[in-house]
């Protein structure tokens, strides 16, 4: 795919193919911001609730759970007053524990934006978990933590501190081994205005960052570490991203999602994508069903099958979705 969104062909046989699509959740307005998790041989999917994408204090989290991926029950939920919790994020610590990540803006009684924090909560089995508690300091917003080698990583951006040149911020490699402790390994100057970004693992122990950039020209960055993970080698993608993630596989390959934007007449429609992605490349395969506000995908691969959870306004409106793929 190019800068402009066009996709190339290529056989059937070396491309994703999707086996379903359905429809997860709908109950309110605005229904969006997913992430996927397996754990304790069972699926959970968390995401946001809320009125509006952006613009209130409403928004609340809602975790799904199911053992075989077609029946869903809902068993936890997390609400606080005055602060829109969003972008939810999951993720087994070394002990056990699921633990869900989540950013916290926080308003006024008239609604006025103040200011935001990262929460965090724990728990056991998915169901019974701890108060989401504030992380950080104001105005950080760590995206994702991913566990390796008995520690968590994540990168956070604060549009608060304007540390580069030209009134830009850096984003900020954070360390923690229990997950409410974080240390800064390096601060990592990325031009054009950097913010959500996950890290992945690689077998040689390399550490992987697929990034967001919101200036323009847009594209996204893949930024590669080697332990202690101080020192970083960028690359550009032709392609702009929104609400990354990507997984290795257990044979090494790497595959990617997120908003991605295909032609069409009289410019370029938003589209929730399926990538394949290398530690230099990133190229999109399949364009999942969806459009206007989508993306945020939550994924995981098992049994020979990928699962991805979505967003999209393509229908009457925004919901969250669930696909399987069968990859190539």
């Amino acid at each position: 795919m190019n800068g402009e969104g066009k996709i190339s062909i290529e056989p059937d046989s070396v491309l994703p193919r999707l086996i379903s699509c359905r429809r997860l959740w709908d109950r309110a307005g605005h229904n969006a911001l997913t992430d996927l998790m397996r754990f304790q041989d069972r699926f959970f999917c968390i995401f946001r609730e809320g009125e509006l994408h952006v613009g209130g204090q409403d928004g609340s989290l809602v975790l799904l759970e199911s053992g075989d991926g077609d029946s869903w029950t809902q068993v936890a939920g997390f609400r606080e007053h005055g602060v829109d919790l969003r972008d939810p994020k999951l993720s087994i610590t070394p002990d056990g524990r699921l633990m869900m990540l989540a950013g916290g803006s926080c308003f006024d009684p008239d609604g006025r934006f103040l200011w935001r924090q990262t929460r965090v909560a724990f728990s056991p089995d998915g169901r019974e978990w701890t108060c989401p508690e504030p992380i950080l300091t104001r105005g950080e917003w760590l995206w994702r933590v991913t566990w390796y080698g008995g520690k968590g990583y994540g990168l956070s951006y604060n549009p608060d501190r304007r540390d580069l040149p030209g009134g830009e911020w850096s984003l900020s490699l954070f360390e923690t081994e229990d997950g409410l402790h974080y240390r800064v390994l390096k601060m990592l100057e990325v031009p054009g205005l950097p913010n959500e970004a996950t890290i992945r693992f690689l077998p040689d122990q390399s550490m992987l960052a697929l990034i967001r950039r919101e200036q323009k020209p847009f594209t996204g960055w893949i930024g590669r570490s080697f332990p202690p993970y101080l020192d970083w080698i960028f690359r550009e993608i032709p392609c702009r991203l929104g609400g990354p993630n990507f997984l290795v596989l257990p044979d090494g390959t790497l595959w990617a999602a997120g908003r991605g934007f295909t032609r069409v007449k009289g410019g370029t429609a938003a589209r929730t994508m399926l990538a394949r992605m290398t530690p230099a490349d990133y190229e999109p395969a399949l364009v999942l069903p969806s459009g206007g506000d989508t993306s945020y995908p939550g994924m995981v691969y098992h049994q020979g099958v990928l699962w991805m959870s979505y967003y999209s306004s393509h229908e009457e409106k925004t919901c969250v979705y669930l696909a399987r793929i069968r990859l190539p």
